[in-house]
């Protein structure tokens, strides 16, 4: 397959699946109603109208804005560290933002409150995952001065992911049981946490890291054939890794703050976008593995979204049965 039709069906996918999200769900609404509601017009129930603009629309927008962002976050780690395993999780990234949340939730009970400033609830968790995430960030970005070698880097992110999985399971065994219980729903991960007031809030900020991601398209095809050869070229190859640590920990910031952390997507993505175009070529796998990772979180948020009598399925309990599968094709091929 060429990758000319790869891209028109990747974004007929994206525009389906988009649609299945917003007829699809728990409670059964006429397909004629859900579309007089997104156009504005008719009279259809109130419990409808809200089910539909303020529950599946924003659900499917946060869907496709955090599937990709973590897409390209394992795009970016996998080309600059040369690790076909590398991705947000292995970092330690989410592990921080994990740390940070259980911090608020199991010790300090779900609110931070200071002299100038007291958040509680949905706000205290956001505030927690986006500063617990970039203060690993932040390490990393340290270590990356000191420490040339991408391979010990990398070895430093796995440290700190392990620390902080052990600081996580001391303040679980703590900790109340509501609180350990608000804990693991937070760490089930969900697309349903944006509201469409805060959608604008976290788009910008995706907006912005994708952006950033963007630009770095030019080194990285220089990358692949590796750093040697890229400076041989003219590229600050530490300067660029230090770039791509800050815009990968904004984009997990940002996705670990409203959805949780959210697994195998940024590990996942990536690979399946390289099975299709079969091309290292940036300027043609960054879009694919951005509507790659739209279309395979729109996938997992459908099937979370079906009716099964009441009870919504974990979004971490589907994403493994799309990027598993992936990941040890990736590994029996490679031997």
């Amino acid at each position: 397959m060429t990758p000319k039709p790869i891209f028109p069906a990747l974004i007929i996918a994206l525009f389906a699946l988009f649609l299945l999200n917003l007829f699809v769900g728990s409670v059964e609404i006429p397909i004629p109603e859900v579309i007089d509601i997104l156009l504005g017009r008719g009279e259809a129930k109130e419990s409808w109208r809200f089910i539909i603009v303020e529950s599946r629309l924003p659900q499917a927008i946060t869907a496709m804005l955090c599937g990709s962002a973590l897409a390209v976050c394992g795009l970016l780690l996998q080309t600059a560290f040369h690790n076909p395993l590398a991705g947000p999780g292995i970092f330690g990234i989410t592990s921080g933002a994990s740390l940070a949340v259980a911090l608020v939730v199991l010790l300090l009970g779900g609110g931070i409150a200071t002299e100038i400033l007291q958040l509680t609830g949905f706000f205290a968790i956001l505030a927690a995952a986006f500063v617990g995430a970039m203060a690993v960030t932040a390490v990393l970005y340290f270590f990356s001065r000191i420490v040339q070698n991408h391979v010990m880097l990398l070895i430093i992110g796995l440290m700190v992911g392990y620390l902080s999985s052990s600081a996580v399971t001391l303040l679980s065994s703590l900790a109340t049981e509501e609180g350990v219980r608000s804990y693991v729903m937070w760490g089930m991960g969900t697309f349903g946490a944006v509201s469409l007031r805060h959608l604008p809030l976290f788009a910008l900020g995706i907006a912005f890291g994708i952006g950033s991601a963007v630009v770095l398209v030019k080194p990285l095809n220089a990358m692949l054939l590796g750093d040697h050869y890229a400076q041989n070229l003219g590229i600050d190859t530490r300067r660029v890794r230090n770039r791509l640590l800050l815009t990968t920990g904004l984009l997990c910031a940002v996705t670990t703050a409203f959805c949780g952390p959210i697994a195998f997507i940024g590990l996942a993505v990536p690979h399946m976008a390289r099975l299709l175009l079969r091309r290292a070529n940036h300027r043609l796998l960054m879009p694919a593995t951005l509507l790659m990772g739209a279309v395979v979180a729109l996938a997992c948020n459908l099937i979370c979204s079906l009716p099964t009598n009441g009870v919504r399925l974990p979004l971490n309990a589907v994403t493994p049965f799309f990027g598993a599968p992936v990941i040890i094709y990736m590994i029996l091929k490679r031997k």
